[in-house]
């Protein structure tokens, strides 16, 4: 039995299929379009289907996975067994409350620190009692660059790509908000594993999103290395257990 499940980001949307759970194919897509959904659901004879979005969902996309699939809403209300003590789940994205829906499932009563870097980074922390405790949300890093020309007069925008490593002190003024924007993040997330560390046993960190590839290579050298766990479809993996977990219910 195949599910889709489809996560609508700000930059990119991510669509999965998996066969129980097993990842069978994955996709990125600026803009999904009813062609992409169309193939993947007559190829992989799709049964369930369900979706997470940063904004507003996507009425069309919603639309067709209601009339071609079982279509499973995705809220915060589902929280397989997670005490949520987020003050206001309304506003709680549900992005990260797949993320925590994965952690859940695949680090049983593990604490679990878990960053996703994306257009935000944001940290939460789900605790070994299943307990999730809320999190933070800072400047990714392209808003960081970003946010550098746009609020002062003659700060160059830099066009950065994953293959350029800051370096430690810049020598001009483009490596110097290298610098300051990837050497800054770094010892951001060091130092909220740190400080996680000191209220927390055996802590598992997992980090995901966009630009988690280069940050986990960044951080390869840390004392926090043998924690660091990158996983790029936590987020579809949570999507795929709030499938299981109503199909069970129903069923």
């Amino acid at each position: 039995m195949h599910n889709l499940v489809i996560d609508i980001g700000n930059t990119n949307s991510k669509l999965a299929v998996f066969n129980g759970r097993t990842l069978v194919n994955y996709q990125s897509h600026k803009q999904i379009t009813p062609a992409v959904l169309d193939d993947l659901i007559k190829e992989y004879h799709i049964v369930n289907s369900t979706s997470s979005s940063v904004g507003e969902a996507l009425d069309e996309t919603v639309e067709i996975l209601r009339t071609t699939t079982n279509y499973v809403p995705f809220s915060t209300s589902i929280g397989k067994g997670i005490k949520n003590n987020y003050k206001t789940p309304a506003t709680l994205g549900l992005d990260r409350w797949a993320k925590v829906i994965a952690s859940h499932f695949y680090y049983p009563k593990r604490n679990c620190f878990i960053i996703d870097a994306g257009t935000c980074i944001t940290y939460d922390l789900l605790r070994a009692e299943s307990e999730y405790e809320g999190g933070s949300i800072s400047l990714g890093i392209h808003m960081r660059f970003d946010a550098l020309n746009h609020f002062t007069r003659r700060l160059p925008h830099i066009q950065w790509d994953k293959s350029e490593d800051g370096a430690e002190v810049g020598t001009d003024t483009i490596s110097a908000i290298k610098s300051g924007v990837l050497f800054g993040i770094r010892n951001e997330i060091e130092g909220f594993i740190a400080h996680q560390n000191k209220k927390n046993k055996e802590l598992v960190v997992l980090i995901t999103g966009g630009d988690a590839a280069f940050l986990s290579e960044q951080l390869k050298n840390s004392i926090f290395a043998p924690q660091i766990i990158h996983d790029p479809y936590l987020v579809l993996k949570g999507l795929n257990e709030v499938i299981a977990f109503e199909y069970v219910q129903k069923n």
